[in-house]
């Protein structure tokens, strides 16, 4: 390679350079130095033009030899194969020979890397010399790399045969057989090319005959590595081939090698469109003509070549041409004879749109040369002579440029040099006077290729207008390779520097991850369609934290990414779309319950019915009765498992209408809580009925009941109580019965009353708490009932009301004040409602009862307050929403007594509406205490929605928090916390 100093001199000085080198190098023979000179002419004029020629027999005199031999020139064309042919047998001979007495792993990439350097010095000296055509070059390059594959896989079978032994079926030798990708499969490969492999072999087993059996899949597996390895690494000698296998099923993330079935499988479900592509120059490299070949080519053939065209060919060739386009503008590929517009690749493109559209109808056009493929679609009458033609001659020049250009140092390139050395040698090869005129030439020629490339395919008509550079750039970031500084460039007029890094990082990420899912082409086609959307969108709103927002998008794509109908859902309705970055935006707990349970995006399709709930209580309710009661008549009531599927589900829909509505601020906090509460309320009764039928088939049912009644009552406490559900809040419940004793049940596997309710209840808590696929329908809380977790599950009424009497502490007197009945026999909710009152209106000392309820107050904040000063425990703080709820529970316990009006409701709110009527408080003082627990609350059903538990410092949160100490120390004295 040369050095910075010789880059700076002509072709020839540094020819000449070369030459005194070669003259002096150390292992020279004198034989060697005679054929040298003997051609010193021909040599020195082949240095100025590849220095990798000149630098491989300085290395290795004892090549010149081989290199300088006689060359019989071509005249016809049709003597291409036969050339060929001659040139596989030689190859073939003498690596055969070379490799005899090869004896270990290290010997073989030895004698592979000598054979390939010696060769392709002699492949370069013609060519740098014009000794032969392009076409020429072609083939021998593909010729020399399908020998010294064969040549390493036939030594390595045979040295892991002598361990393992061989695999076999039907008493045959088997063979993992090696699928040539692109140039390779079609005989055309670059001087200085990677080679794109697959390995599979014909079924499973065991090996035979060798002192350890191993499966067939376990000895391939070790052959593939070995070979990759023999090939790829870079030794002394330089590297064989760099060996490129992500073209296998799955890529990096598949098996290196597949059975033949695995991989029928794969391509009939798994195969993209790009394979397709990529297949039709696949070519069995080690094709020995057995039944297991034919086999594998039966396989493939049905997936390359379909016999009837389908639109989703054409739309894969569209997008793939326009791929092609998007990344030659975005990359300025201006000097790449490659990849830049009018380059090889057009021409391979043009090429192998035609064979996958009427291939499978014309076997002409099934060649895995692109030359042949050419001529016969001239033949069919598909594309006129004189385009196919002026092809033909415009790819060999391109061709000749590129092995040009590779041969100067045996680096894989396709880009124009700019050295000058390079470019001398670069037009006295091609055969141009000077440099600007062989660029003249090249740019007519590229510019001819890509007119025709232009004409391929018609595009598609995008939803986003051409003019749209946002929509472009979102659709670069998702389909190209871009680097961050490419990223940067991209969206810098759009985004902040810092949005643009985190997008970057996370884009990145989820490219990482989308690779390794196996989702079939329909949903690769739409997740590449969606993707740019999703940006697009996604900018376009202007959320705050875009890339937090963005990974919250793509958890939820991820977790849809094999369900294409959820895919095609967000795609084909933008409106959903757009309401999904939104719920998103504003609520990470939204974004993991779709994320967890993808059927909460059907919900979305109504996105004008999210914005308009229904805020009254008894409607709401009405409403989730009639919505539930249909869906559990779907479902046969003794299928248990459905039916906690169909509670679960119900609410997860609901609770998302629910929450859409609240960010979208259609409804106020109050109205967000009694919709959560009554729809807990609605299932609560719907699980109630379903346990009951489900204990009354097993056990019968309690002799003492008259007509419906069920004996039973669910009550509820605290949140569920007091109409202020949250998100994810849990259910304090208590269960009452009225049984008398000795009372049994009247089934055929009778047990008494009290057993038949303990069991009811413990029903009721499996079908609410067990957690199925779409999770657990709710937490709950017995803590609540009579004596606590010591406490019967079910408790008589008599026994709650001697409880409560006797033995409840303040604290669950406060906890009454917030219980209610749900549901159950009226009659048992009605002597509930009585035994709440007159617990209630108890004669209370003032002073005692202050002192009670700032202990407990004061006890609750030492074991639950978090010790975090940074961040506000909305709940637990001084001044917090607790604080609020005792003071209105001590308003109760305190006054109730004489003021009957204060049992009436068991919410907050009704609670200081009650003690302001009643003159127990002044109306101002209500109002700003309604006021703050109002904004409290709102607050922490938005932490709970954003998936935190604590609120930021705020001088908003300061001052309702000031407000509502002062009124504490209002009503207790200096019993404060």
């Amino acid at each position: 390679m040369p050095t910075d100093n010789e880059n700076s001199m002509t072709n020839v000085e540094l020819a000449e350079k070369f030459w005194q080198q070669l003259l002096t190098a150390p292992a020279i023979s004198e034989s060697n130095k005679a054929v040298i000179e003997a051609h010193c002419e021909t040599l020195m004029l082949s240095f100025t033009r590849s220095s990798f020629l000149a630098e491989t027999l300085i290395q290795n005199p004892s090549f010149v030899s081989r290199i300088v031999e006689p060359f019989q020139p071509l005249e016809k064309s049709e003597a291409l194969k036969s050339r060929v042919h001659t040139m596989s047998s030689d190859y073939l001979a003498n690596l055969d020979n070379e490799l005899h007495n090869v004896a270990s792993e290290d010997d073989l990439m030895q004698v592979l890397r000598e054979f390939r350097n010696k060769e392709m010095a002699r492949i370069t000296f013609l060519d740098v010399l014009n000794k032969q055509p392009i076409e020429i070059s072609l083939m021998q390059v593909s010729a020399l790399a399908d020998v010294l594959i064969n040549g390493a896989y036939h030594w390595l079978y045979q040295h892991l045969a002598a361990r393992y032994g061989k695999p076999q079926s039907h008493n045959q030798d088997m063979h993992m057989y090696i699928l040539g990708m692109g140039k390779l499969g079609g005989k055309e490969l670059n001087f200085s090319s990677d080679i794109d492999l697959i390995f599979t072999y014909p079924e499973k087993g065991e090996t035979q005959g060798g002192r350890k059996s191993v499966e067939h899949q376990q000895f391939f597996t070790k052959l593939a590595q070995k070979l990759i390895q023999a090939l790829n690494k870079v030794t002394n000698d330089g590297q064989v081939y760099r060996v490129d296998m992500r073209l296998r099923p799955f890529g990096d993330s598949g098996p290196l090698v597949m059975h033949f079935a695995a991989l029928e499988d794969y391509y009939q479900d798994q195969g993209r469109h790009w394979e397709r592509f990529a297949m039709v120059k696949a070519r069995v490299i080690n094709d020995d003509n057995s039944q297991d070949v034919k086999w594998l080519k039966s396989i493939l053939h049905p997936f390359t070549f379909r016999r009837y065209l389908d639109f989703t060919t054409l739309d894969a060739l569209r997008n793939m041409k326009k791929l092609i386009a998007t990344e030659i503008r975005r990359r300025r590929l201006s000097n790449n004879i490659k990849l830049g517009a009018g380059g090889i690749r057009e021409v391979e493109f043009f090429a192998q749109s035609f064979q996958l559209i009427h291939g499978g109808r014309e076997p002409a056009l099934q060649s895995k040369s692109l030359l042949s493929t050419l001529d016969a679609l001239t033949e069919l009458d598909i594309v006129e002579s004189d385009v196919t033609q002026q092809l033909k001659s415009d790819y060999l020049f391109l061709r000749k440029v590129e092995h040009t250009l590779q041969q100067a140092q045996d680096r894989q390139t396709q880009t124009l040099p700019e050295l000058p050395w390079q470019q001398a040698a670069l037009i006295e090869v091609m055969g141009f006077d000077s440099y600007s005129e062989f660029l003249v030439h090249l740019d007519t020629v590229m510019a001819r290729i890509h007119a025709h490339f232009n004409e391929l395919v018609e595009e598609s008509h995008d939803t986003h207008s051409e003019e749209d550079q946002l929509f472009t750039a979102c659709q670069d970031a998702w389909r190209l390779a871009l680097q961050e500084d490419e990223f940067t460039e991209t969206f810098g007029e759009y985004l902040s520097a810092s949005d643009i890094k985190g997008i970057y990082s996370i884009l990145v990420v989820f490219k990482d991850k989308q690779r390794n899912y196996r989702i079939g082409q329909k949903g690769e086609d739409t997740l590449n369609k969606l993707l740019p959307e999703i940006l697009y969108v996604l900018i376009n709103q202007h959320p705050n934290y875009i890339p937090q927002v963005l990974d919250r998008l793509l958890g939820v794509i991820e977790a849809i990414t094999g369900r294409t109908t959820y895919l095609d859902l967000l795609l084909e309705n933008p409106d959903v779309l757009k309401q999904l970055v939104r719920l998103c935006e504003r609520s990470d707990w939204i974004a993991q319950e779709i994320k967890r349970f993808p059927l909460l995006l059907d919900e979305l399709l109504t996105p004008l019915y999210l914005g308009q709930q229904n805020t009254d209580i008894h409607t709401s309710k009405q409403e989730y009765q009639l919505e539930l009661r249909e869906i559990m008549l779907r479902i046969e009531q003794d299928d248990v498992e459905m039916l906690m599927d169909g509670w679960r589900q119900f609410k997860l829909c609901q609770q998302l209408r629910i929450a859409a509505s609240d960010i979208s601020e259609s409804l106020p906090i109050n109205n967000v809580s009694d919709k959560l509460t009554v729809l807990a309320e609605v299932i609560l009764e719907n699980v109630k009925d379903a346990a009951w039928m489900q204990m009354h088939q097993r056990y019968g049912v309690p002799a003492h009941l008259e007509g419906t009644d069920k004996g039973f009552a669910v009550i509820g406490y605290g949140k569920l109580g007091g109409y202020e559900l949250g998100y994810g809040s849990d259910l304090d419940l208590v269960f009452l019965h009225n049984a008398p004793r000795g009372i049994s049940t009247d089934g055929k596997k009778s047990i008494e009353a009290q057993q038949f309710y303990i069991k009811l209840a413990q029903r009721i808590m499996h079908l609410l708490n067990t957690k199925t696929l779409f999770g657990q329908l709710y937490e709950t809380d017995l803590r609540l009932r009579p004596s606590g977790n010591a406490g019967l599950l079910c408790c008589h009424i008599d026994g709650f009301e001697k409880y409560q009497t006797e033995e409840a502490w303040t604290w669950e007197h406060q906890a009454l004040v917030r219980a209610r009945a749900i549901c159950g026999d009226p009659r048992l909710l009605n002597d509930f409602t009585q035994v709440r009152n007159s617990i209630l209106t108890r004669s209370r000392n003032a002073k005692t009862l202050a002192d009670d309820v700032c202990k407990m107050r004061l006890k609750m904040r030492e074991h639950l307050l978090s010790k975090d000063n940074e961040k506000v425990d909305l709940k637990q703080c001084v001044g917090g929403i607790t604080d609020i709820e005792f003071m209105a529970q001590y308003l109760v316990l305190a006054n109730a007594k004489s003021q009957a009006a204060m049992t009436e409701y068991p919410d907050n709110f009704r609670i200081f509406d009650a003690a302001a009527k009643t003159n127990i408080i002044d109306v101002a003082t209500a109002h700003k205490l309604q006021k703050a627990y109002l904004k409290l609350r709102e607050q922490y059903h938005h932490l709970t929605l954003a998936d935190t538990k604590y609120a930021d410092q705020s001088e908003e949160l300061d001052a309702i928090r000031e407000q509502v100490t002062i009124h504490w120390n209002t009503l207790f004295g200096t019993c404060s916390g």
